[in-house]
């Protein structure tokens, strides 16, 4: 997937958790839609395209959620199972 596709779902994403008061929720909150709901394929390539480029087309907070879970967004488990 192109990442101008992946960064504007993932700004989606962003958008919703932005009303979130609580910033460190917020970027929980991203994080753990992007393992639970995106295959490990598109989290890959989402976190390597960070690591490449610095993510220039992602919104501060997936940028941070992203920067802040890369471990966790590269780790293969069910898409719907733990976080």
């Amino acid at each position: 997937m192109s990442p101008a596709k992946l960064a504007r779902m993932a700004n989606q994403i962003g958008a919703f958790f932005a009303s979130e008061p609580d910033h460190a929720l917020a970027v929980e909150g991203v994080a753990s839609h992007l393992r639970r709901f995106w295959e490990p394929r598109m989290r890959h390539q989402l976190v390597a395209w960070v690591v490449d480029t610095g993510g220039p087309d992602l919104s501060p907070l997936v940028l941070e959620a992203v920067q802040t879970n890369r471990a966790r967004l590269t780790t293969l488990t069910p898409r719907n199972g733990p976080k």
